[in-house]
């Protein structure tokens, strides 16, 4: 059983515990996820099955959307409400001072990780760390807000929700840290919901429970193809001949394909054969069209 399974995940559920109820429910013993969501986040979770873990350190776009909710004024360990609260500060911040301060947190932007996050430091978890009271030194890393915007504000309750698209690596929770800070106050996330992850969205995922349904029944058509994962890069159908060349490790030479001469290097193609099989991935090294991955 090889392909993607597209969980909605539900609060309470640790992106570990998702992977092996899939494990268990599919009967699959390679299984993987494509970027964690917090215990008490919701949200597009795609588990990769059989062959299609081998294509964790190779997806295209990590990039993912979210729905956060968020309150100022108040101040925990975890950045989050289900923490402990470690600082309380009266907050009198308007939308427009909100709208304001957003921009500065479009782009290619620097955060500090979270004590309570997985980022590992001399071989140990920062939450590992942080259940033992201690705090360690951290180095920012620089990630990217493609959209950051408001979609509400109640300022006599200082609540609101943002919606952010942002690339791999985020922390939702520092943000808002952050973007609080700036105004002067102090804030916390209060929910996260993600909508979208590495091209895949929440209207097209299911529960556990719905996924343990259909494998009971016997259904095996949720499960989306490996080639799904990939379907950022173009197209390259190739013929019978090539294809059977292809797949044995042998590279092809790009003036016989459909590429033409000058074809930009490095390139990355997902490779089908003339009945629309994905053979694999290639990858365009001067004149030759060689393997990248094959699952």
């Amino acid at each position: 059983m090889n392909g993607v399974v597209l969980i909605h995940k539900e609060k309470g559920f640790t992106s570990f515990d998702v992977v092996a109820v899939v494990r268990k429910l599919t009967g699959q013993k390679k299984v993987g996820h494509t970027g964690t969501l917090d215990p008490n986040a919701t949200g597009v979770l795609p588990v990769l099955l059989g062959t299609a873990t081998k294509a964790q350190d190779i997806i295209p776009s990590h990039n993912k959307r979210y729905r956060a909710d968020f309150r100022f004024g108040i101040a925990t360990d975890t950045l989050d409400i289900w923490g402990e609260v470690t600082e309380e500060k009266p907050a009198h911040v308007t939308e427009a001072e909100i709208k304001k301060a957003l921009g500065s947190f479009r782009g290619e932007i620097e955060q500090l990780p979270p004590m309570y996050s997985a980022v590992s430091v001399d071989g140990k978890r920062l939450y590992q760390y942080a259940r033992e009271g201690k705090t360690v030194e951290r180095r920012p890393r620089r990630v990217t807000v493609y959209e950051l915007e408001l979609l509400s504000f109640d300022e006599s309750a200082q609540s609101g929700t943002l919606d952010i698209y942002c690339g791999g690596g985020t922390y939702i929770r520092t943000l808002i840290d952050d973007i609080a800070r700036t105004l002067g106050t102090v804030g916390v996330m209060t929910d996260l919901v993600r909508y979208e992850a590495c091209g895949y969205r929440l209207e097209d995922c299911m529960t556990l429970d719905r996924l343990r349904q259909k494998t009971e029944s016997g259904e095996r058509g949720f499960i989306k193809s490996v080639e799904s994962i990939f379907e950022s890069y173009e197209e390259l159908v190739v013929s019978d001949k090539q294809a059977n060349r292809f797949v044995n490790g042998n590279p092809l030479d790009v003036i016989r394909t459909e590429l033409r001469n000058g074809t930009q290097e490095k390139k990355i193609y997902r490779v089908k054969d003339r009945h629309g099989n994905f053979l694999s991935l290639g990858i365009v090294n001067g004149d030759l069209l060689k393997m990248y991955k094959h699952f």
